[in-house]
């Protein structure tokens, strides 16, 4: 599965990094940077150490990594805390302006065609400000011999930010041997973790992080549509303290201790899935500068039930926000299905999906 390889000083060698053994594998995310060092042990990979940071304010947004110098300085810390000796590093790329995936449909060609063929749609479809980039790609093996088109899944990313991330990993005191690209590293656990499980099926994970959310539908283990849309964990949190009154602080608290989705007899009544809304046609091409919302329909007031273990007034604080990302989720999801696909499970990971109720709500929702 393609990654930026950065074991040469070249991050354009190639985005196919060879496999290590041990390595340390780096997340750095605007609100906490994780490291996980992974050994290999008995022919499997086992976690050696783990370790979590808060990210530096002002370091990182979502551009990607702004201050390579304090990153590289607190994953330092982290390492150390954590136990994470190992040199070789590894560092995943995200963030709305630093990183592009797609997958693409192209029609069957060779190899040096393909190349070529690529080269035009990378500067075709380059959406950054800076035109000097990294850029890679994978043809998936056909699974239709028959089939006169291939599916592609390529990566984009401008040299900056790709200089940022190894820029990081040296700070730290370690050695870059590739960049990684989240929705494909992804693919790469569904594919060792949940092989049995996930055989056949498309599967859509959605990994809330602090200000986006990343929906990413996949095949067999293979990336079919990511997506990445500017919401997250934060956005409860401001919902909070704005209708309530209180800090940012003091909202994070409510929000972890009594933020919950009411079920069963509290739920709520107002479903943002009704089959009266009507949803933006969503064009993966296009930029998510902003969630599309639903056209307004006849609101209808949550019960006033008290949930089981939450505080309702917290409960609804969130739900304009809550309603506007699982608009998005669907949104995500309906254009995969009118494309032919189909979505059988639904997979949350992210701090933003600890949320209380937010599992069941959301497979309830999507009819999964």
């Amino acid at each position: 599965m393609p990654r930026f390889n950065v074991a040469q000083e070249r991050a354009n060698e190639s985005l196919m990094a060879k496999r290590y053994s041990s390595v340390v594998g780096i997340d750095v995310g605007s609100h906490s940077i994780k490291v996980a060092e992974i050994r290999s042990q008995g022919g499997r990979p086992a976690i050696t150490a783990l370790g979590i940071i808060p990210t530096p304010m002002n370091t990182v947004d979502q551009t990607g990594i702004l201050d390579p110098e304090n990153v590289g300085a607190a994953v330092r810390q982290v390492c150390a805390e954590s136990g994470a000796g190992i040199a070789e590093s590894i560092l995943s790329l995200a963030g709305q302006q630093s990183i592009l995936v797609r997958t693409l449909e192209v029609p069957r060609m060779n190899e040096t065609e393909l190349r070529q063929h690529m080269d035009w749609e990378v500067q075709r479809n380059i959406p950054f400000s800076e035109s000097d980039v990294e850029q890679d790609f994978k043809a998936y093996p056909a699974t239709d011999a028959a089939s006169q088109n291939l599916d592609v899944v390529m990566a984009i990313s401008p040299r900056s930010a790709v200089e940022n991330g190894v820029g990081v990993i040296k700070k730290a005191g370690k050695k870059p041997v590739a960049l990684d690209v989240e929705p494909l590293a992804l693919a790469r656990v569904l594919a060792t973790a949940y092989a049995g499980d996930i055989a056949g099926q498309s599967i859509c994970v959605i990994e809330i992080g602090h200000r986006t959310t990343a929906i990413n539908i996949y095949k067999d283990g293979q990336l079919m549509m990511p997506r990445q849309v500017p919401m997250g964990g934060e956005m409860f949190t401001r919902e909070i303290s704005e209708r309530l009154g209180v800090s940012m602080e003091e909202a994070e608290r409510l929000k972890i201790q009594e933020g919950e989705i009411p079920s069963g007899p509290a739920a709520p009544a107002y479903n943002p899935f009704d089959a009266g809304a009507t949803m933006a046609a969503y064009n993966p091409f296009a930029e998510d500068a902003a969630p599309a919302a639903p056209e307004p329909t006849e609101e209808m007031a949550p019960a006033p039930a008290p949930s089981a273990g939450g505080d309702m007034r917290v409960y609804n604080a969130m739900a304009p926000a809550l309603d506007e990302l699982v608009a998005e989720i669907r949104r995500s999801v309906d254009y995969y299905r009118g494309k032919g696909g189909d979505v059988n499970r639904l997979f949350l990971t992210g701090g933003g999906s600890k949320l209380r109720g937010l599992a069941p709500f959301l497979g309830t929702a999507m009819g999964l």
